[in-house]
């Protein structure tokens, strides 16, 4: 890919500027001598012991497992599903990583042995895409992707976890999503969207909704001793050992009900019919190879499709410090499209994940920066990039995502015509710009019970000619999408409550939550 058209448009430097500047290159974490996998208060903080009901700024709860939780055989574990030996604010999706410095939001309880916990979040959201060209009237040649439309994605997610022995641990997890029944007509709308399929129909400018199972997994990780662990995993569905942690699941994306446009170059292997994972973690580091189905799910979302074991992924994570998590992927993904059963992807992945506290309670910012390429679809690789930041300051958020995505003209069914109308294909560089804000307006039942935000956003799309339509640039066939299309969302959120210090202990030591 040639760096100087990547980077050479304004909205690419507008967004470095606002998403990393804020986040990634942000403020430095201070100087702090704790335990590993904890943010204690700075040292004035602690002549000022708060009450045992009050949650304890600055500390988000890692590395609770070296404070005596993580227990030995039927003992209680605080521990990251992954490891016993690390934080459980690591947990990602699967198997993946996010930063020790991670906030969490979930419930949590104890049942014997057990450690439950579960979230999630459901959107009911008012959403108009490429609003200014609507299309007819004097301007009929623009107005692709219009849609209005009144949705709700989905998800929710409950895991349990024990010890087992005096180095085992065991993980057990479900993930459902009603996406099916709140996303009619193959899904939401979402412009220059691509990928699966609908009733023998690719799916463009929209959002294809997720399966009823979305993940049904279990893990089993040996303690070799504390640096050390060996691990498998398996799932029917499940995740395979590529990109960073799915964009549901990431803190720097909670905000945004959208699915990335990249979806499908870094993440879309997160609900797979059949995987199994090994890894070995050493330290910071872990190596993971899996084994899985490379086909996507089939349109049918409450059934379990076909498990194949056909395609191969391996990925390096690295944690360098409390507040950034790193991985490198690649994966060999046979026939993942089901209307191009004869073409197979080589996906290669590399992204940066960061967590920093702004000392006080849901005071953070998270961001994510995510490159992916695929090679096979085309006769040359496409590549997109990611970056989105979270600014959390209390009750109020910000938040941003730039991407830029490679699609080609199969993809967008946008052919220009040739000579003797012959349809000439080509790739397109999409830039999207989204800008949002949410509040949160209360916890419903009190303050474990879910929370309750407003928002809203607004995305701006920066296209070639070629895509805008034949007014604008060359004679291709259909109507475009005409100049700097624009797409606006307003939704009410509800997702689990944050997990302060205070609500952790109460969960660990009086049930926290009914189950």
């Amino acid at each position: 890919m040639n760096t100087s058209t990547l980077f050479a448009a304004a909205p690419v430097r507008a967004a470095a500027l606002l998403l990393l500047a804020t986040g990634l290159l942000g403020t430095p974490a201070r100087a702090q001598t704790t335990m590993p996998g904890m943010n204690m208060p700075a040292p004035a903080d602690t002549t000022r012991p708060k009450k045992p009901t009050e949650p304890m700024s600055g500390m988000d709860h890692a590395g609770m497992n070296h404070m005596g939780m993580g227990g030995t055989d039927g003992g209680h574990t605080m521990s990251a599903a992954t490891s016993r030996n690390l934080p459980m604010s690591r947990n990602g999706s699967a198997t993946s990583w996010q930063p020790d410095a991670t906030p969490m939001y979930m419930w949590m309880t104890h049942k014997g042995p057990w450690m439950v916990m579960a979230h999630g979040q459901a959107y009911g959201r008012y959403t108009s895409q490429n609003f200014n060209h609507r299309g007819g009237g004097i301007n009929p040649a623009t107005g692709r992707g219009h849609a209005n439309a009144v949705d709700g994605p989905n998800w929710g997610m409950a895991m349990a976890q024990r010890n087992v022995g005096a180095h085992g641990l065991l993980n057990l997890t479900l993930m459902m999503s009603l996406d099916a029944l709140t996303e009619t007509r193959g899904g939401y709308p979402l412009l220059f969207q691509t990928g699966e399929s609908y009733k023998g129909q690719p799916l463009i400018d929209k959002q294809h909704p997720h399966d009823l199972f979305s993940g049904l997994s279990v893990g089993y990780v040996h303690a070799v001793n504390q640096d050390v662990d060996v691990s498998l995993y398996l799932g029917y569905p499940g995740e395979p050992a590529i990109g960073p942690v799915a964009f549901m699941h990431r803190i720097s994306a909670m905000p945004n009900p959208d699915a990335p446009l990249s979806h499908h170059w870094t993440d879309a292997t997160h609900i797979t019919f059949g995987v199994a994972t090994l890894g070995v973690r050493y330290k910071q580091f872990k190596l993971e190879g899996s084994n899985f189905t490379g086909r996507e799910p089939d349109q049918y979302r409450f059934d379990f499709d076909k498990p194949r074991a056909d395609s191969w992924a391996a990925r390096l994570n690295w944690n360098p410090s409390r507040e950034f998590a790193l991985q490198v992927s690649r994966a060999f993904i046979k026939s993942p499209e089901d209307l191009h059963p004869d073409e197979n992807v080589t996906r290669t992945t590399a992204s940066i994940l960061h967590s920093h506290s702004l000392g006080a309670d849901r005071h953070y910012i998270t961001s994510a920066l995510v490159w992916g390429m695929n090679e096979g679809h085309g006769p040359h690789p496409e590549h997109a990039v990611l970056a989105e930041t979270n600014l959390t300051l209390g009750r109020p958020t910000f938040y941003g995502r730039y991407e830029f995505v490679q699609k080609d003209s199969e993809e967008l069914d946008f052919y220009a015509s040739g000579p003797n109308d012959q349809l000439v294909a080509k790739v397109f560089n999409v830039h999207a710009l989204t800008l949002g804000a949410s509040y949160r307006l209360a916890s419903l039942g009190g303050p474990r019970g879910p929370e309750v935000h407003v928002g809203g956003q607004l995305t701006g799309y920066f296209i070639p000619t070629d895509l805008q339509g034949p007014q604008y640039g060359l004679a291709y066939r259909g109507p475009g999408y005409g100049q700097l299309p624009l797409s606006a969302s307003v939704y009410v959120r509800l997702n689990a409550p944050w997990m302060s210090m205070a609500s952790m202990m109460g969960g660990s030591k009086r049930g926290g939550m009914k189950m």
